[in-house]
């Protein structure tokens, strides 16, 4: 009979470490699920934040009572966690530095940030007027935790902002959108937002046919997923330079060294960054004391997505 009430699996010393001292009977292992698992029964084990799904097989061959996640996002895990597992995302983690990262390239799209930083690497002075953020109508599709969250943050701008969701609803902020609505909501958008899950409704969503919808000089920004989007009608419409673009996630990802959308102007990107930030480890170890203190209650876990 083992001497403690709850083990818990971490995937490396940094977590562990931001995770403190553990309440009586609470004993932290290391294990990032490459190796054998150090007991046939962890009661919670935090996946590693970067190649989980790959590692997730090792799960065939442990009991659990929780398996926590670091991303938000969980399209990839339904095929590939072994089956008896309760799966939980990291929801409360990443959404404060997601719409951060959102805003950023926003703005930067909007005022020109990229074409001053240029300049300023050739020596030149370069002044220019560039879009406003203020008085643009901002479509934002996606309207779960990070959709809210980049919601708070477009408030101080003075824009208006058109939410849409997968079904049309009202709340305490007014009408959301359903997604159906897109037709006829696209061609009066100055800027889009994207942050919708991946999923087969969305997979391909922003296509030809959306972005044609757009009008010109719109700028699209999406911080969602690369599927959700597609590459070659996204490159025809920055190469002509009709629509403007800023880009976190792209498909595939890593995008390869030298692909045209790096050297369209029009184009902005960053490397799928939007929760790599400072705010990441103690948010995670946060959560991953409440789910803690959760087990040692008998309450039910944070964030269940799936059970397997």
């Amino acid at each position: 009979m083992r001497d403690h009430q709850l083990l818990v699996s971490v995937p490396g010393a940094t977590l562990r470490d931001a995770l403190g001292t553990q309440p009586e009977g609470v004993e932290l292992v290391l294990w990032n699920l490459e190796t054998r698992p150090p007991a046939s029964h962890l009661d919670l084990v935090v996946l590693p934040y970067m190649g989980a799904t790959e590692r997730l097989s090792a799960l065939a061959d442990v009991s659990t009572r929780l398996v926590q996640s670091q991303s938000i996002g969980y399209d990839d895990i339904p095929g590939a966690l072994p089956p008896g597992h309760v799966f939980a995302n990291a929801a409360s983690v990443h959404e404060t530095s997601t719409a951060e990262l959102t805003l950023a390239l926003l703005l930067a799209a909007q005022r020109g940030i990229p074409d001053f930083v240029r300049a300023a690497a050739e020596g030149r002075w370069a002044p220019a007027r560039h879009e406003s953020l203020a008085d643009r109508r901002v479509l934002l599709l996606g309207y779960g935790g990070v959709g809210r969250a980049i919601e708070a943050r477009l408030a101080p701008f003075e824009v208006e902002v058109v939410r849409v969701a997968s079904r049309a609803r009202d709340d305490a902020a007014g009408h959301v959108h359903g997604i159906d609505e897109l037709p006829r909501l696209l061609p009066t958008a100055e800027i889009v937002i994207v942050g919708v899950p991946l999923s087969d409704a969305t997979t391909g969503l922003v296509d030809a046919a959306f972005l044609a919808a757009l009008p010109d000089g719109a700028l699209v920004v999406n911080v969602a997923r690369g599927k959700v989007a597609d590459t070659d009608a996204i490159l025809a419409e920055a190469a002509s330079g009709r629509l403007r673009f800023a880009l976190d996630v792209t498909d595939p990802e890593p995008l390869p060294q030298g692909h045209p959308l790096f050297a369209l102007p029009n184009v902005l990107i960053s490397p799928h960054v939007g929760g790599a930030s400072t705010a990441m480890i103690p948010r995670m170890a946060r959560l991953v004391r409440e789910q803690i203190a959760r087990m040692l209650r008998d309450d039910e876990p944070l964030n269940v997505v799936l059970r397997s």
